[in-house]
């Protein structure tokens, strides 16, 4: 057995069946400085809240999973150093060892399952790497949905990816890629991009009943619900495109690879975009936190 343990806030929500919210920690950890790491993390939490539901931010503090952080310790893991960066393969290995760990996007998803929360809201997920065809270099997020049973809500997958390869992947997966409101699939910073998502739904009401078709079916794994960054904080794709361009030549050229890659891209199109990506960032993390909250309040309803 691991030691969970589950923050006052959340603990009082699952005693009175009141619908919760998963999120991730490493946009805490390696997501942006402190303390404004920690200022947009207390800022999702409380956009989940006024959505009516509870937030429950994943972390690894000493080998024992925390499902919902104090507030302390979201000040005390948003100033930490050297915290890892966990997904399947090293979860089990940092628990083991006392360690301490943020939880990606497929750790996340773990840990959400063994408390028994079935929605997580994330900026954007994992995928296919450019050049995969020679690194074989493809997230676990996606293996991820494919095995595990909840919904994620995020902006597409993040744009300096293949996204047409990644929606390959989570087709061949049986992934159900849902596009919230349109029928473009959304590309993190923008919201529109050139490729149509596999399916669509308009509501929260609608996804929820698709998680739990899926939930009675039996059927393995998530589905993934692409919103849509809002109009007035995106960049569009054909202003990002250049910038995306130019960061991976960089990175080429540096011979920049593995783990390395997508930090290293992130902050150069930081740069080069004077701080508007992590302002659009910022913008469509609390867009899909507000997003899961509703779904989780729907697949709530829909369970009593």
């Amino acid at each position: 057995m691991i030691n969970i343990q589950y923050s006052s806030e959340v603990a009082d929500a699952k005693s009175k069946n009141l619908p919760v919210v998963a999120l991730e920690s490493t946009i805490i950890t390696h997501g942006m400085p402190y303390p404004q790491n920690v200022e947009v993390a207390a800022q999702v939490e409380q956009d989940i809240r006024d959505q009516g539901a509870t937030p429950a931010t994943m972390a690894i503090l000493d080998g024992t999973l925390h499902v919902g952080l104090e507030a302390e310790q979201l000040q005390a893991l948003g100033q930490a150093q050297n915290v890892a960066k966990v997904s399947r393969a090293d979860m089990p290995v940092c628990i083991a060892s006392g360690g301490t760990g943020a939880t990606t996007v497929a750790a996340t998803m773990i840990a959400a399952r063994l408390a028994g929360i079935e929605v997580f809201a994330t900026g954007g997920i994992g995928g296919v790497h450019k050049g995969a065809e020679d690194s074989f270099d493809i997230s676990a997020d996606l293996l991820e949905l494919a095995q595990t049973p909840v919904t994620v809500v995020a902006a597409g997958a993040k744009a300096i990816l293949d996204l047409p390869k990644t929606l390959e992947v989570l087709e061949t997966q049986g992934v159900p890629v849902i596009a919230y409101g349109q029928d473009s699939f959304p590309a993190f910073w923008s919201a529109q991009s050139d490729l149509s998502s596999p399916l669509r739904l308009n509501s929260a009401q609608e996804i929820a009943k698709a998680h739990a078709t899926r939930r009675a079916m039996a059927l393995p794994g998530g589905q993934l619900i692409a919103n849509p960054i809002p109009a007035e904080a995106e960049i569009p794709a054909e202003e990002l495109a250049p910038v995306i361009a130019q960061a991976q030549q960089e990175a080429d050229a540096q011979n920049v690879r593995g783990k390395a890659v997508t930090p290293f891209l992130l902050q150069r199109i930081f740069e080069l975009t004077e701080g508007r990506s992590l302002q659009a960032n910022i913008a469509l993390v609390r867009n899909n936190a507000r997003l899961a909250a509703q779904i989780a309040k729907e697949l709530n309803a829909l369970g009593r």
